[in-house]
């Protein structure tokens, strides 16, 4: 029997529970318009949009009955007032009720998890002996720090990390010498800069995360720690690849990434 949405957010939950999201976080349903005993056609994206609610119309055109979006990150953060024709949420809640699509997202107790996105970037990077830099609970937490084995400089490691995550631009601590010798790295994917302090007390000597502004570059050369900005899109886009994975391996008949997740960051290049 095919998994049903309703058994595919058992396991989900089961694995990323909801209550351990943060406060000002919304995690789970957004939108749950009848659809958990259909068996799951799942497009997973990092950002629910206009152009992913798209893309998951044009894939029943052409045959797949696409009847659920799971999001990393939430469409719904505040309480909606209203739905209106014409406002991106209102629209996304509208299409989803109209075309029965369900959006389900999983985001900070996403973030904590082995395969999360954090995890991801230490898989990416092979960080040896990985450990979270903020434990939450047993064996995990935001971010991880491990080892880089063998060591690399620190213009090898940039490029390591362009190599692998692709961003449009990476940004690094000015002060930084690209032929130290880097041996240990901290990463959290996607706005991980007020994470700094307790990344400083891991031992590492360079940090991978997003969204960090100038005066946490200052911060960071403060502390001896090489602040490495990939973007948010970059650092949180290879977890999404292995959610939907996973929930291939669950059981669900049909699991793809969105091809129409965007970056919303361009770099000009004159």
């Amino acid at each position: 029997m095919a998994l049903a949405i309703a058994d595919l957010i058992s396991k989900l939950e089961a694995w990323a529970n909801p209550t351990w999201q943060e406060s000002w976080d919304n995690c789970g349903w957004q939108v749950q318009p009848g659809v958990l005993e259909q068996p799951a056609h799942v497009l997973v994206c990092l950002t629910p949009t206009l152009a992913v609610m798209a893309e998951a119309l044009a894939l029943r055109q052409q045959g797949v009955n696409v009847n659920l979006i799971l999001a990393h990150h939430p469409l719904i953060f505040s309480p909606l007032k209203t739905v209106v024709a014409g406002d991106p949420v209102g629209d996304m809640v509208c299409q989803a009720i109209a075309h029965s699509i369900g959006i389900y997202t999983a985001h900070t107790n996403f973030d904590q998890v082995q395969d999360g996105t954090a995890d991801l970037l230490a898989q990416v990077l092979q960080l040896q002996n990985p450990e979270p830099v903020v434990p939450t609970q047993l064996d995990i937490g935001y971010g991880r720090v491990g080892d880089l084995s063998p060591a690399l400089s620190l213009q090898d490691l940039l490029n390591l990390i362009q190599t692998k995550l692709s961003p449009p631009n990476l940004i690094y601590s000015p002060a930084a010498d690209l032929a130290q010798t880097i041996s240990r790295v901290a990463v959290l994917g996607g706005s991980g800069a007020s994470f700094m302090g307790a990344v400083a007390q891991t031992g590492a000597q360079a940090y991978l995360t997003s969204d960090c502004k100038f005066h946490q570059f200052q911060e960071g050369r403060d502390r001896n720690l090489v602040l490495i900005d990939a973007g948010h899109y970059a650092t949180e886009r290879p977890a999404c690849a292995r959610l939907a994975e996973i929930v291939r391996q669950w059981g669900a008949p049909w699991a793809q990434l969105s091809d129409q997740d965007e970056d919303f960051r361009q770099f000009w290049h004159s």
